[in-house]
C-alpha cells in the first residue's frame, strides 16, 4: 500500500511505477531509514504521541528489521515497495500492526529522506578518508623507498630538468591531502539533522530537535524547513570532492602509465594491476591505471548531473530531486574503488633506477645549470639564458650532451667559461641545488617525508 493513497481513486499505471518507485536505488539507504526511525519513536514518545511502551516496543521490532537485512540489503530492491521508507513501514505494520502506523506522526518523507541521505554520506565519508589515508600512506611509503632515485621532470611534456622520485610522489601527496581536507570540511556542512522539518513547514510538535540529531550523532539540527528539505548541498559537494580526487587520481594514473611504457620505462607494475593481451603474447599492460583514468568520466557525469538537477528547483521539495541518489552512489562507488586500486599498484611499483637516471641525463636538463654558473660569473640572466640557448643549438648540431663539450667550445659563446663549469652541470649538482623548501634536493625531499610521517 503507497503512503499516500486516500487522495486518489484510481491506481497508478504499471509504467508510472516503474517510472516512479525508487527502492531498487535507495534501498541502500535501509540502515539509516531504521536508525533514523528509531530516534523518531523516542521523539514522538517525548511528546507523549505514543507511550513509553509503545516507543520500545516499535524500536524493538525496528532492530530486529536492522538484524534481518543487515547482511543483505540488496534483497529489498526487488520487493515492489514504491521506496524505501515505504518499505521500512511495511516490514514494521507486520511486525506490530497498528502501532507501526503511528510511527511517521509529524514526520514527513521529506525530511526523512534527506536525514537518511545525510547520513548516508557521513557514512560514506568517513570510509573515503579511510581510503584516502591508506593511498596517502602508500605514496609517502614509495616517496621513502625511492627518495633518491633520479628522473626527468617535464613540463609541456617534454623533458625539463631532474628531480627525484620522491619528490614527484610527494607532489600527489600534496594533492590528496588536500582531498582530504576538502572532504573534511564538506562533512561538516553536512553535520546537521534534517529530521523534525516535516514535509516543508516544520513538525507541528513540540519536540527537541537538538536531541534527535544529538541520538543520530549529528552535530546538531538543521535551522530553516524550508532549505533542510530541498537541501541537497550535501550531494553536490561529496560529488565535487570526488571529482577534484578523481581528477588527481586521474593525472597520477597518466604519469605512471607513461612512466611505465616502453618508450619511458621508468617504472615497473607488478603481476596483479597488470594484463595481457589475447593476441600478442608480449603485452604487459596497465589495465588499473587505464580503469581510473577512464572511470573519472562518470564522477565528473554524476556531478554535472545533480548540478543540472537542482540548478531551477524552486523552494521546497520536488520529484525531481529523487534523482539525487544513483549518480551519488555510483561517485562513492567508483572513487572508493579507484582509492583502493591505486593504492595497490602503489605498493607494488618499483623504479627502473639506470632508465630513469639516463633519461635525466638527456634532453639537455643541465641547460639551466649552465645559465645559473653564468650568472655566478656577472652576467645578467637574460644574458645567460640567451647564451645558453645558443649553447644547447650547438650541441644538439654536434650530437653531444653539454657537459661533453670541450672548455674551447663552450667558450665560443662566452669567455666566462672555464673547466669548473663541468662540476655544476653533474645531474647529482642539479638536484642538490635546488635545496630550498618544496625543492628536489634529495635532503629537502627526505625533510619533507620525514614532516609528513610526523617524525
Amino acid at each position: 500500500m503507497a503512503l499516500w493513497g486516500g487522495r486518489f481513486q484510481g491506481e497508478s499505471s504499471a509504467l508510472f511505477k516503474q517510472f516512479n518507485d525508487s527502492l531498487p536505488i535507495d534501498y541502500r539507504l535501509f540502515e539509516h531509514d531504521v536508525v533514523g526511525s528509531i530516534a523518531w519513536a523516542d521523539a514522538i514518545a517525548s511528546v507523549g504521541i505514543i507511550t513509553e511502551q509503545e516507543c520500545a516496543d516499535l524500536k524493538q521490532a525496528l532492530n530486529e528489521l536492522l538484524q534481518e537485512f543487515a547482511d543483505k540489503p540488496e534483497q529489498i530492491a526487488s520487493h515492489g515497495a514504491e521506496d524505501i521508507h515505504s518499505y521500512v513501514e511495511q516490514q514494521l505494520i507486520a511486525k506490530v500492526g497498528d502501532l507501526g502506523k503511528k510511527l511517521h506522526t509529524g514526520r514527513s518523507r521529506n525530511d526523512q529522506v534527506a536525514t537518511d541521505l545525510k547520513l548516508w554520506c557521513k557514512a560514506q565519508g568517513e570510509s573515503l578518508l579511510a581510503k584516502l589515508g591508506t593511498l596517502h600512506a602508500e605514496l609517502l611509503a614509495l616517496a621513502e623507498r625511492e627518495v633518491d632515485a633520479v628522473m626527468p621532470g617535464y613540463t609541456h611534456l617534454q623533458r625539463a630538468q631532474p628531480v627525484t622520485f620522491g619528490h614527484w610522489c610527494l607532489a600527489y601527496v600534496e594533492m590528496f591531502e588536500r582531498d582530504i581536507s576538502r572532504l573534511q570540511d564538506a562533512l561538516k556542512r553536512a553535520d546537521t539533522c534534517p529530521l523534525g522539518s516535516g514535509a516543508l513547514a516544520g513538525t507541528a510538535y513540540s519536540m527537541d530537535r537538538y536531541a534527535i540529531a544529538a541520538a543520530l550523532n549529528f552535530s546538531g539540527p538543521t535551522l530553516n524547513s524550508l532549505d533542510t528539505v530541498s537541501d541537497r548541498d550535501h550531494v553536490v559537494e561529496l560529488c565535487s570532492s570526488a571529482s577534484i580526487s578523481m581528477m588527481h587520481l586521474s593525472r597520477m594514473a597518466e604519469d605512471l602509465i607513461f612512466f611505465n611504457s616502453g618508450e619511458a620505462n621508468f617504472i615497473s607494475l607488478a603481476d596483479n594491476v597488470t594484463s595481457g593481451s589475447s593476441l600478442m603474447p608480449q603485452k604487459k599492460n596497465p589495465d588499473a591505471l587505464e580503469l581510473v583514468r577512464g572511470k573519472t568520466g562518470r564522477v565528473y557525469g554524476a556531478l554535472v548531473g545533480i548540478l543540472t538537477t537542482m540548478k531551477a528547483l524552486p523552494l521546497a521539495y520536488n520529484k525531481d530531486m529523487q534523482e539525487d541518489k544513483e549518480g551519488l552512489f555510483d561517485v562513492v562507488d567508483t572513487w572508493s574503488i579507484c582509492l583502493d586500486m591505486t593504492a595497490l599498484v602503489l605498493s607494488g611499483l618499483s623504479v627502473n633506477r639506470p632508465q630513469a637516471l639516463q633519461a635525466a641525463q638527456q634532453g639537455y636538463a643541465n641547460a639551466t645549470e649552465l645559465a645559473d654558473y653564468l650568472v655566478a660569473k656577472g652576467m645578467p640572466f637574460r644574458e645567460a639564458h640567451h647564451v645558453v640557448g645558443e649553447v644547447v643549438v650547438f650541441a644538439i648540431n654536434q650530437q653531444k650532451a653539454i657537459e661533453q663539450l670541450s672548455v674551447a667550445e663552450l667558450k665560443q659563446f662566452a669567455e666566462l667559461i672555464d673547466d669548473d663549469v663541468y662540476q655544476d652541470l653533474t645531474i647529482e649538482e642539479c638536484l642538490a641545488k635546488r635545496d630550498v623548501l618544496g625543492g628536489t634536493a634529495v635532503n629537502q625531499v627526505k625533510a619533507a617525508i620525514a614532516t609528513k610521517l610526523g617524525q
